[in-house]
C-alpha cells in the first residue's frame, strides 16, 4: 500500500489603497468690452477629462505606500479542525509535568492558561467549551498530546480549573479556534510508543515496506525514555484520516499527529 501526499497551498494576500476621486468644475466667465452683456463660456469634455487625470497624477505622488508583509512558511490545509475532531474528551495535566519543557521547547506551567494539542500548530488559541456545565476557557497550544484514544485536548492544570473538570479528571468539551497560526510541518501517523528501542525498530522495518519515511523520536517522559514510531507525512487531515482507517483494517492502532521538527 503507498500513500501520497497532498500538496501545501500558500495564501498570498494584497492591499489595495483606494483615494476619493477628484472632481473639478469649471466656468470661464467672458466679457464684451464694448457692451455689457456677459457670456458664459463653455469648457469641452476633452479639455475637463485631461484636468481631472492631471489633478489626480499629480495627488497620486503624494499617497504612501503600503508595506505588506507575507507569511515566509505556506498554512497547510489541516490548519483548522475537521468537525468530527471538534467535539470529544479533554483530560488535563499538572505534576509532576510542572517546569519540565513543552513540545514547542516552553516550560510548562501548570498554573498558565495552555494545552496539549496532537495536530493544531503551537501558539493556536482555542476556546474550549464545557458541555457538561455551559462554562469555557481559552488556551493557547504549547504542547503535544494527548496520545491516548478518544481524547482530543489535554488542558492544563489552570485550564481544567476555570471549567469545573479537576475532580472529574476529564469532560465532554467543544473546541473553537480562535487564532490560527502558521506551521509548514506536514502530519504524520504515530504507530507506536515503546520503552525499548529494539521493539521500535522491528516495527520501523515493517512500515518501511509500505511508508517513507518512517522515524523513531525519543521521548523522555516522566515515567521513563519512549520510542515513538512515526509512518508517513502528509498536507491534509483527509490523507492522513484515509491512511489511518487503512491501516486500522491490518490491525494497527495508531494517532494523527504533527511531524514537530
Amino acid at each position: 500500500m503507498s500513500f501520497s501526499q497532498g500538496a501545501i497551498r500558500r495564501v498570498n494576500g494584497c492591499v489595495q489603497d483606494r483615494s476619493p476621486s477628484v472632481h473639478c468644475l469649471f466656468a470661464i466667465d467672458a466679457y464684451k468690452t464694448k457692451t455689457s452683456t456677459r457670456r458664459v463660456a463653455c469648457v469641452r469634455w476633452p479639455a475637463v477629462l485631461i484636468c481631472v487625470l492631471l489633478v489626480n497624477l499629480l495627488s497620486g505622488c503624494h499617497k504612501k505606500r503600503l508595506a505588506v508583509q507575507l507569511p515566509s512558511q505556506p498554512l497547510t490545509e489541516s490548519a483548522t479542525l475537521p468537525e468530527d475532531e471538534r467535539t470529544g474528551t479533554a483530560s488535563w495535566y499538572g505534576d509532576p509535568y510542572h517546569g519540565r519543557r513543552t513540545s514547542n521547547r516552553e516550560i510548562y506551567n501548570k498554573h498558565a492558561l495552555t494545552a496539549a494539542h496532537r495536530t493544531l500548530p503551537f501558539d493556536t488559541v482555542v476556546k474550549v467549551n464545557n458541555l457538561e456545565n455551559g462554562k469555557n476557557v481559552r488556551v493557547r497550544i504549547n504542547d503535544r498530546g494527548p496520545f491516548v484514544n478518544n481524547r482530543i485536548i489535554d488542558l492544563s492544570y489552570a485550564a481544567a480549573k476555570e471549567i469545573d473538570m479537576i475532580g472529574p479528571g476529564s469532560a465532554k468539551v467543544r473546541l473553537d479556534v480562535l487564532e490560527v497560526q502558521v506551521n509548514p510541518y506536514p502530519l504524520t501517523i504515530q504507530v507506536g510508543s515503546f520503552r525499548h528501542e529494539e521493539n521500535a525498530e522491528e516495527m520501523k522495518k515493517k512500515l518501511q515496506r509500505r511508508f517513507d519515511p518512517v522515524r523513531i523520536k525519543r521521548y523522555e517522559s516522566p515515567e521513563g525514555v519512549l520510542y515513538r514510531v512515526y509512518a508517513g507525512q502528509f498536507s491534509t487531515q483527509e490523507l492522513a484520516a484515509s491512511t489511518l482507517q487503512d491501516l486500522k483494517k491490518e490491525n494497527f492502532e495508531g494517532l494523527i499527529v504533527r511531524m514537530d521538527p
